[in-house]
């Protein structure tokens, strides 16, 4: 449904390394890019991230409602990437818990603001 998302970011060095860390928790690395723009994936044909340099040279920002969801797999992998994140310098923006009955979740702002949602969600 998805093919990738970006989300903008103010020093490409420092993101490639934030990311490059955080992702490989999952098994995600990066799969092509250029100077502005870096892509992030996981399988062969699976949706991507891309982190980039706004193209338009007017600062990054993010967007308020904005949110990035990665899966963790598990409870146990929510609170890995979770940590892993604030390791690399995130800020905690809701510690991992469950939130409903069929949703555990934890989330961060990356080094530029950007929300993160590491989860675990079951069907009913």
């Amino acid at each position: 449904m998805l093919g990738y998302t970006t989300i903008g970011v103010t020093d490409m060095d420092r993101a490639v390394a934030f990311y490059d860390a955080l992702l490989a928790e999952i098994g995600g690395k990066q799969v092509m890019g250029m100077d502005r723009i870096k892509f992030y994936g996981g399988e062969a044909g699976g949706a991507m991230l891309a982190l980039c340099i706004p193209y338009n040279e007017k600062e990054q920002s993010h967007g308020n409602g904005n949110m990035i969801a990665i899966p963790g797999g598990s409870r146990e992998g929510v609170d890995k990437l979770y940590a892993k994140a604030i390791s690399l310098g995130a800020t905690d923006d809701g510690e991992p818990g469950e939130r409903t009955p069929y949703f555990y979740g934890a989330y961060v702002r990356d080094l530029d603001g950007n929300k993160l949602c590491f989860f675990e969600m079951k069907t009913g």
